[in-house]
Protein backbone atom coordinates (compact mmCIF):
# COMPACT_ATOMS: atom_id res chain seq x y z
CA UNK A 1 0.00 0.00 0.00
CA UNK A 2 1.32 3.41 -1.00
CA UNK A 3 2.00 6.02 1.64
CA UNK A 4 -0.59 8.88 1.26
CA UNK A 5 1.93 11.48 2.38
CA UNK A 6 4.34 10.36 -0.33
CA UNK A 7 1.61 10.73 -2.95
CA UNK A 8 0.87 14.28 -1.73
CA UNK A 9 4.58 15.17 -1.85
CA UNK A 10 4.94 13.81 -5.39
CA UNK A 11 1.78 15.67 -6.54
CA UNK A 12 3.06 18.91 -5.06
CA UNK A 13 6.41 18.44 -6.79
CA UNK A 14 4.71 17.82 -10.15
CA UNK A 15 2.53 20.93 -9.71
CA UNK A 16 5.49 23.11 -8.79
CA UNK A 17 7.47 21.83 -11.77
CA UNK A 18 4.57 22.56 -14.11
CA UNK A 19 4.23 26.10 -12.77
CA UNK A 20 7.95 26.78 -13.17
CA UNK A 21 7.87 25.42 -16.73
CA UNK A 22 5.04 27.80 -17.51
CA UNK A 23 7.08 30.74 -16.23
CA UNK A 24 5.35 30.90 -12.86
CA UNK A 25 6.69 30.46 -9.36
CA UNK A 26 5.08 29.23 -6.20
CA UNK A 27 6.47 32.15 -4.20
CA UNK A 28 6.31 35.88 -4.88
CA UNK A 29 9.07 38.41 -4.54
CA UNK A 30 8.80 40.55 -1.44
CA UNK A 31 7.17 43.93 -2.09
CA UNK A 32 9.50 46.88 -2.30
CA UNK A 33 9.88 49.13 0.71
CA UNK A 34 10.66 52.83 0.58
CA UNK A 35 11.95 55.22 3.19
CA UNK A 36 10.50 58.69 3.71
CA UNK A 37 13.94 60.16 2.98
CA UNK A 38 13.96 58.38 -0.38
CA UNK A 39 10.48 59.68 -1.22
CA UNK A 40 11.59 63.21 -0.36
CA UNK A 41 14.71 62.91 -2.51
CA UNK A 42 12.72 61.43 -5.40
CA UNK A 43 10.21 64.29 -5.32
CA UNK A 44 13.00 66.86 -5.32
CA UNK A 45 14.77 65.23 -8.25
CA UNK A 46 11.64 64.66 -10.36
CA UNK A 47 10.91 67.14 -13.15
CA UNK A 48 7.35 67.96 -14.29
CA UNK A 49 7.83 65.91 -17.46
CA UNK A 50 9.18 62.98 -15.44
CA UNK A 51 6.15 63.16 -13.15
CA UNK A 52 3.94 62.88 -16.23
CA UNK A 53 5.90 59.84 -17.39
CA UNK A 54 5.51 58.22 -13.97
CA UNK A 55 1.73 58.42 -14.37
CA UNK A 56 1.88 57.31 -18.00
CA UNK A 57 3.96 54.27 -17.04
CA UNK A 58 1.64 53.52 -14.14
CA UNK A 59 -1.36 53.40 -16.44
CA UNK A 60 0.50 50.98 -18.72
CA UNK A 61 1.07 48.71 -15.72
CA UNK A 62 -2.59 49.00 -14.71
CA UNK A 63 -3.85 48.07 -18.17
CA UNK A 64 -1.42 45.15 -18.44
CA UNK A 65 -2.41 43.81 -15.04
CA UNK A 66 1.12 44.14 -13.70
CA UNK A 67 1.00 46.66 -10.86
CA UNK A 68 3.98 47.32 -8.63
CA UNK A 69 3.92 45.18 -5.49
CA UNK A 70 3.90 47.46 -2.47
CA UNK A 71 4.02 47.03 1.27
CA UNK A 72 1.04 49.29 1.93
CA UNK A 73 1.20 49.05 5.72
CA UNK A 74 4.88 49.98 5.64
CA UNK A 75 4.09 53.02 3.45
CA UNK A 76 1.24 53.97 5.76
CA UNK A 77 3.58 53.99 8.73
CA UNK A 78 6.41 55.98 7.16
CA UNK A 79 4.15 58.57 5.49
CA UNK A 80 2.53 59.36 8.83
CA UNK A 81 5.60 61.55 9.39
CA UNK A 82 5.36 63.47 6.10
CA UNK A 83 4.40 63.41 2.44
CA UNK A 84 6.23 64.16 -0.80
CA UNK A 85 3.83 63.54 -3.73
CA UNK A 86 5.10 64.16 -7.25
CA UNK A 87 1.69 65.06 -8.71
CA UNK A 88 -1.74 66.44 -7.90
CA UNK A 89 -4.72 64.96 -9.73
CA UNK A 90 -8.02 66.76 -10.29
CA UNK A 91 -10.49 64.09 -11.35
CA UNK A 92 -14.18 63.19 -11.37
CA UNK A 93 -15.82 61.46 -8.40
CA UNK A 94 -16.83 58.52 -10.61
CA UNK A 95 -16.32 55.31 -8.61
CA UNK A 96 -14.85 53.54 -11.65
CA UNK A 97 -11.93 55.93 -12.08
CA UNK A 98 -9.86 56.15 -8.86
CA UNK A 99 -6.60 57.87 -9.77
CA UNK A 100 -4.41 55.85 -7.41
CA UNK A 101 -5.57 52.67 -9.12
CA UNK A 102 -5.58 53.65 -12.79
CA UNK A 103 -2.11 55.21 -12.44
CA UNK A 104 -0.79 52.46 -10.14
CA UNK A 105 0.51 54.81 -7.47
CA UNK A 106 1.22 54.15 -3.82
CA UNK A 107 0.47 55.96 -0.58
CA UNK A 108 2.08 59.38 -0.59
CA UNK A 109 2.70 59.49 -4.36
CA UNK A 110 -0.14 61.77 -5.48
CA UNK A 111 -2.65 64.27 -4.18
CA UNK A 112 -6.13 63.45 -5.45
CA UNK A 113 -8.84 66.13 -5.57
CA UNK A 114 -12.17 64.77 -6.81
CA UNK A 115 -15.37 66.53 -7.89
CA UNK A 116 -18.11 65.64 -10.34
CA UNK A 117 -17.11 66.70 -13.85
CA UNK A 118 -13.51 67.52 -12.80
CA UNK A 119 -14.33 71.23 -12.72
CA UNK A 120 -12.25 74.02 -11.17
CA UNK A 121 -13.42 76.36 -8.43
CA UNK A 122 -11.54 78.57 -5.94
CA UNK A 123 -11.44 75.89 -3.23
CA UNK A 124 -10.08 73.22 -5.54
CA UNK A 125 -7.55 75.60 -7.07
CA UNK A 126 -6.47 76.62 -3.58
CA UNK A 127 -5.92 72.97 -2.77
CA UNK A 128 -3.79 72.60 -5.89
CA UNK A 129 -1.79 75.67 -4.88
CA UNK A 130 -1.02 73.99 -1.56
CA UNK A 131 -0.02 70.77 -3.31
CA UNK A 132 2.44 72.55 -5.60
CA UNK A 133 3.67 75.66 -3.80
CA UNK A 134 3.83 74.19 -0.31
CA UNK A 135 4.10 70.40 -0.64
CA UNK A 136 6.25 70.36 -3.77
CA UNK A 137 4.14 68.52 -6.38
CA UNK A 138 5.55 68.93 -9.90
CA UNK A 139 2.52 68.07 -12.03
CA UNK A 140 -1.12 69.11 -12.09
CA UNK A 141 -3.16 66.62 -14.11
CA UNK A 142 -6.85 67.12 -14.89
CA UNK A 143 -8.40 63.70 -15.49
CA UNK A 144 -11.69 63.43 -17.35
CA UNK A 145 -13.24 60.13 -18.33
CA UNK A 146 -15.46 58.62 -20.99
CA UNK A 147 -19.22 58.44 -20.56
CA UNK A 148 -19.13 61.04 -17.76
CA UNK A 149 -22.46 61.46 -15.97
CA UNK A 150 -21.78 65.09 -15.07
CA UNK A 151 -20.99 65.90 -18.70
CA UNK A 152 -24.18 64.15 -19.79
CA UNK A 153 -26.13 66.15 -17.24
CA UNK A 154 -24.68 69.40 -18.57
CA UNK A 155 -25.50 68.34 -22.13
CA UNK A 156 -29.14 67.79 -21.13
CA UNK A 157 -29.50 70.91 -18.98
CA UNK A 158 -30.19 68.91 -15.81
CA UNK A 159 -31.20 70.87 -12.75
CA UNK A 160 -30.93 69.29 -9.30
CA UNK A 161 -30.23 71.24 -6.13
CA UNK A 162 -26.59 72.23 -5.71
CA UNK A 163 -25.64 70.08 -8.70
CA UNK A 164 -27.19 72.71 -10.97
CA UNK A 165 -24.45 75.23 -10.20
CA UNK A 166 -21.74 72.62 -10.73
CA UNK A 167 -23.13 71.64 -14.14
CA UNK A 168 -23.20 75.31 -15.10
CA UNK A 169 -19.39 75.20 -15.05
CA UNK A 170 -19.45 72.50 -17.76
CA UNK A 171 -21.99 74.20 -20.01
CA UNK A 172 -19.46 76.51 -21.71
CA UNK A 173 -17.91 73.34 -23.18
CA UNK A 174 -21.37 72.14 -24.24
CA UNK A 175 -22.02 75.41 -26.05
CA UNK A 176 -18.59 75.45 -27.69
CA UNK A 177 -18.83 72.00 -29.34
CA UNK A 178 -20.62 72.69 -32.61
CA UNK A 179 -18.97 70.48 -35.22
CA UNK A 180 -20.31 67.10 -34.05
CA UNK A 181 -23.20 65.81 -36.23
CA UNK A 182 -26.46 64.72 -34.67
CA UNK A 183 -28.35 65.75 -31.57
CA UNK A 184 -26.45 67.80 -29.05
CA UNK A 185 -27.55 65.91 -25.96
CA UNK A 186 -26.54 62.88 -23.90
CA UNK A 187 -27.98 60.44 -26.45
CA UNK A 188 -25.18 61.39 -28.88
CA UNK A 189 -22.08 59.53 -27.66
CA UNK A 190 -19.70 61.42 -29.95
CA UNK A 191 -21.06 64.75 -28.70
CA UNK A 192 -20.71 63.72 -25.05
CA UNK A 193 -17.09 62.63 -25.57
CA UNK A 194 -16.23 65.86 -27.44
CA UNK A 195 -17.72 67.94 -24.62
CA UNK A 196 -15.87 65.86 -22.01
CA UNK A 197 -12.52 66.45 -23.69
CA UNK A 198 -13.14 70.18 -24.15
CA UNK A 199 -14.20 70.40 -20.51
CA UNK A 200 -10.81 68.98 -19.47
CA UNK A 201 -9.00 71.49 -21.66
CA UNK A 202 -11.06 74.36 -20.28
CA UNK A 203 -10.44 73.24 -16.71
CA UNK A 204 -6.69 73.22 -17.36
CA UNK A 205 -6.92 76.77 -18.70
CA UNK A 206 -9.14 77.90 -15.79
CA UNK A 207 -6.72 76.59 -13.18
CA UNK A 208 -3.99 78.82 -14.59
CA UNK A 209 -6.35 81.76 -15.09
CA UNK A 210 -7.55 81.57 -11.50
CA UNK A 211 -4.12 81.18 -9.88
CA UNK A 212 -1.23 83.64 -10.20
CA UNK A 213 0.67 81.28 -7.87
CA UNK A 214 0.42 78.37 -10.30
CA UNK A 215 1.09 80.58 -13.33
CA UNK A 216 4.36 81.72 -11.80
CA UNK A 217 5.39 78.17 -10.95
CA UNK A 218 4.62 77.05 -14.49
CA UNK A 219 6.45 80.03 -15.99
CA UNK A 220 9.50 79.13 -13.90
CA UNK A 221 9.36 75.53 -15.15
CA UNK A 222 8.67 74.18 -11.66
CA UNK A 223 5.31 72.63 -12.53
CA UNK A 224 3.37 71.41 -15.55
CA UNK A 225 -0.41 71.57 -15.98
CA UNK A 226 -1.88 68.94 -18.31
CA UNK A 227 -5.04 67.02 -19.11
CA UNK A 228 -6.06 63.51 -20.05
CA UNK A 229 -9.07 61.28 -20.64
CA UNK A 230 -9.55 57.88 -18.97
CA UNK A 231 -11.46 55.31 -21.02
CA UNK A 232 -13.78 53.32 -18.76
CA UNK A 233 -14.02 50.44 -21.24
CA UNK A 234 -10.33 49.90 -22.00
CA UNK A 235 -8.60 51.28 -18.91
CA UNK A 236 -6.29 53.37 -21.10
CA UNK A 237 -5.49 57.00 -20.34
CA UNK A 238 -5.13 59.30 -23.36
CA UNK A 239 -2.96 62.29 -22.56
CA UNK A 240 -3.96 65.47 -24.38
CA UNK A 241 -1.16 67.00 -26.41
CA UNK A 242 -2.62 70.51 -26.21
CA UNK A 243 -4.23 72.00 -23.15
CA UNK A 244 -5.79 75.20 -24.45
CA UNK A 245 -9.50 75.14 -25.30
Amino acid sequence: MKNPSSQITISAFILASALMAAGCTTTSEAPGRRSLATMKADQSATTPDQALELLRDGNVRFVSGKPVRRDVLHDQKITAAGQYPHSVILSCIDSRAPAETIFDTGLGDIFNARVAGNIADPDLVGSIEFACAVAGAKLVLVVGHSNCGAVKGACDGVQLGNLTGLLDKIRPAVAAVRDVPGEHNSKNHAFVEAVGELNVRQTVAQILEMSPVLRELEKAGKIKVAGCIYDLETGHVRFLSAVQP
